[in-house]
């Protein structure tokens, strides 16, 4: 494999199958191996700052210093602050958790799995993709943190050897999220920032001031693109995409299990494991896809992000979306089949209950509109993709909903029934993590490459050896 650095400046290489039918979109639209590395490198070292992202970096900024000060309340004066109660004693907190854990999942799927199969129409969208599943589950830790109560006591869901001889209490599901979900930040992080490592190497080179030189040559371990680099390279990111794969399934399967090892009705159920991991797929390509097509014009990025690209994305999600809808229609059918009354009178109560509305608003946005994507002309048209792909985020914000509160709110005893309520703190709460994760994004396209420059030059020059043996 050809080092980027080292890759030479050539004419475009001309297609020897028709353009409609070839592989490579950047084949296409006419692109060099150094016209690759410089259009994705000037965005980090030479693309001046516009208006627009100035504007839409200080809004999110905005909201993380609300998110910062809804948490210093919360500690002053605690989770009372909050909407939940008796029997709702899970309210906003836990519904984000599961949601920012499943908008996470797509990056990996797409960063892993599609790497193994080596399908090559992954090379332009992986590297948001990964940036976007750490911030996903960065917002989503914070959230069981605060639920606690007491937060700064989180450490004794660590297993350390304690001079009181403490340890957690393993049959607790938290004990479980605690270390399904550090070991997937911990694999997806080393996975994000290894398969970066040849592309700071290349912006080191590119580089003309001396500190941002001096600050890539620190990030790539002093990269040169040897044989031997390349071969370790090679061995650690495929080690690295085994070890992530498994934990597409294990992560949010655990994650279902807080709401399947309890007896609430709604909530006892055997296909929540494969229902929560289709969900978040789910819910994880169609936040990649709203990502995907906003930065497109933005960064005129629509020749190495082209609607094949989105197209694929849309055909998984359709895909996912299926099994999604698979599941709802077997909680309602277990509920019948099982002759519980009080499973029966949850899966009414979703739909037909007080929070009836939230229950068909599901219905609409998760299962009625993403059908859209059976036509090709709306899988193919930017607009009709983006109504859907934030439809879908909506929509599986909403199943969280549902299953959380809805589940809770109607429980065995009429007496102990209760009704949940958001305030302002829950709210601002959730919309600070939303600042937070746009925020984090707004840092990653500014100062690091999104596109992975030498595995989109790699796709080149396996072309070209096609060409050539053609």
């Amino acid at each position: 494999m050809a080092t980027p650095t080292a890759l030479p400046a050539e004419r475009s290489v001309q297609p020897t199958v028709p353009a409609e039918q070839s592989e490579f979109p950047v084949i296409r639209a006419g692109y060099t191996y150094d016209a690759v590395e410089k259009q994705i490198g000037d965005i980090v070292l030479e693309r001046p700052i516009t208006f627009g992202f100035a504007v839409g970096f200080i809004g999110a900024g905005m909201l993380v210093l609300v998110l910062h000060f809804a948490v210093v309340y919360l500690l002053l004066r605690g989770v009372g602050i909050w909407g939940i109660d008796i029997p709702v004693a899970w309210g906003f907190a836990i519904i984000n958790f599961v949601w920012w854990i499943g908008i996470g999942h797509a990056g990996t799927l797409i960063s892993a799995i599609l790497y193994l199969f080596r399908q090559r129409w992954r090379t332009s969208i992986n590297r948001f993709a990964e940036a976007m599943t750490i911030f996903a589950v960065m917002c989503a830790g914070m959230f069981p943190l605060l639920h606690l109560g007491r937060p700064w006591m989180f450490y004794y869901l660590i297993p350390y050897p304690s001079t009181m001889e403490i340890w957690p209490q393993f049959r607790s599901p938290l004990i479980w999220d605690f270390f399904a979900v550090s070991t997937y930040f911990t694999v997806s992080v080393l996975f994000w920032y290894s398969g970066m490592v040849p592309d700071f190497a290349a912006l080191r080179d590119r580089a003309k001031n001396r500190l941002v030189k001096m600050i890539f040559g620190i990030m790539c371990f002093g990269w040169r693109g040897s044989a031997r680099h390349w071969r370790n390279y090679e061995d650690a990111y495929v080690l690295l995409a085994a070890l992530s794969t498994p934990l597409v399934v294990s992560v949010h399967s655990v994650v279902s299990f807080d709401f399947a090892v309890g007896i609430v009705p709604g909530w006892h159920s055997t296909i929540f494991p494969p229902y929560f991991v289709a969900g978040a797929l789910y819910a994880g390509f169609a936040m990649v896809l709203t990502i995907a097509i906003i930065l497109r014009p933005i960064f005129k990025i629509e020749g190495l992000v082209t609607l094949r690209h989105l197209e694929n994305m849309a055909k998984l999600m359709l895909a996912s979306g299926l099994v999604v809808m698979y599941g709802y229609l077997m909680e309602g059918f277990m509920a019948w089949y099982g002759g519980r009354e009080f499973e029966v009178y949850q899966q009414l109560t979703r739909l037909f209950g007080v929070y009836g509305g939230w229950g068909w608003g599901l219905m609409l946005t998760n299962v009625l509109i993403p059908q859209l994507l059976w036509f090709k002309r709306c899988r193919t048209n930017i607009w009709w993709l983006l109504i859907i792909s934030t439809s879908i985020n909506i929509g599986m914000w909403i199943e969280r909903f549902l299953i959380v509160v809805v589940s809770l709110h109607r429980d065995y005893m009429p007496s102990a029934w209760g009704f949940y309520t958001p305030t302002v703190w829950d709210i601002a709460t959730y919309a600070g993590t939303l600042g937070f994760f746009t925020f984090a994004l707004f840092l990653f396209v500014r100062l690091l490459p999104m596109i992975p420059a030498f595995e989109v030059n790699e796709m080149l020059s396996h072309f070209r050896r096609g060409s050539q043996e053609a």
